[in-house]
């Protein structure tokens, strides 16, 4: 015989009450009598199904590092993408910014979610205390195993701007990147390595270097492009730049052109994310282009599936091609890969 919200409720030593209102996360309940219902029906064999409460309410939560929409407006447009999917579905999104110091769970309980989705970067310590909480969640541009997540297919970018500068003969191609904390990051940087591989082409590492994480991320970049410029002769300078993300790719071509020397004629630089600065930048940023919208919109998706097809959701990317690695109507003889897509300037 299937068991009851009776059953539970006895088993619990609560009101039958008691038990629709943990089981459909209601306000009303302290934390603790919350779990112990939760954790008697999964014990007793109640239907996960019917553990899974309708979605009203979702809290965004991001780490404080990430709230300068001003700065870096990535997340903005993540959470544009949450709030539209969120409003198809009749949900509340509401958000939260929290750092390591803070008691997470204690804020969310304030939120009253339903559900929550975690965007980009979080200690481990804090992405624990989420998943203690048994709410359906979800973790966008963020992975961990056994969790749903959808992120783009940054290995995938990666490669596809580094086949963009073999093919046009640059064979140093240095690597910019910011801290491997970063999911997103790090993949960037294995496809970065590995191309060369794929390539047959030798790696060398005094061509990958890293922004201070202690300083602001474009002068963070231009201080690496700096050390990259000092620590290497001229036959052993890099003739290419791949930045993990336009940000850095910009204040790297600062640096270059104030030294005098040539975008891309002498350095060819390459960008991730296609920021509105980067098609007006002197000379326009070749760059990793990237749906940030849609990124939010699947993770909303994804959480609203009550069996999903696969727990990690990759979307895909596509390379914009500018003057900063082909200028002028060499733009166009660029195009050779289909779904490169090639912008010209005058």
């Amino acid at each position: 015989m299937a068991t009851t919200i009776r059953d539970i409720a006895r088993a619990a030593n609560v009101s039958i009450g008691t038990v629709s209102r943990a089981l459909k996360n209601q306000p009303g309940l302290s934390e603790a009598t919350r779990m112990r219902v939760v954790e008697t029906a999964q014990r007793l064999g109640y239907d996960a199904a019917q553990l899974r409460p309708r979605i009203r309410r979702l809290t965004f939560l991001l780490h404080r590092q990430h709230n300068n929409f001003g700065a870096s407006p990535f997340f903005s447009h993540v959470l544009h993408g949450v709030e539209d999917a969120c409003r198809a579905h009749g949900i509340v999104p509401s958000l939260l910014t929290a750092g390591p110091t803070e008691d997470v769970a204690e804020q969310l309980r304030l939120h009253a979610p339903d559900a929550i989705a975690v965007a980009g970067f979080v200690e481990p310590e804090t992405l624990a205390a989420v998943a203690a909480m048994q709410r359906p969640l979800v973790l966008i541009d963020l992975w961990a195993p056994n969790m749903r997540s959808v992120n783009l297919d940054n290995a995938a970018g990666a490669a596809l701007a580094m086949r963009h500068l073999f093919d046009l003969g640059r064979k140093r191609v240095a690597f910019i990147g910011g801290s491997l904390a970063h999911y997103s990051i790090a993949q960037r940087a294995l496809g970065y390595r590995r191309a060369f591989f794929e390539a047959g082409l030798l790696f060398d590492p005094s061509l990958e270097t890293s922004i201070d994480a202690h300083l602001p991320p474009d002068d963070g970049a231009a201080l690496a492009m700096q050390r990259l410029l000092d620590t290497h002769g001229p036959e052993r300078a890099p003739n290419a730049v791949f930045a993990y993300n336009d940000v850095a790719a910009l204040a790297a071509m600062r640096v270059v052109l104030a030294r005098g020397l040539r975008v891309p004629e002498d350095i060819a630089i390459v960008g991730f994310d296609d920021i509105p600065a980067a098609g007006h930048a002197t000379p326009a940023l070749t760059t990793i282009a990237i749906d940030k919208e849609a990124l939010g919109a699947r993770g909303v998706q994804l959480l609203l599936e009550d069996t999903p097809g696969e727990l990690t959701v990759r979307l895909p990317v596509r390379l914009v091609v500018r003057a900063s690695t082909v200028g002028g109507a060499g733009a166009h003889h660029a195009l050779g890969s289909a779904g490169i897509e090639s912008e010209t300037t005058t």
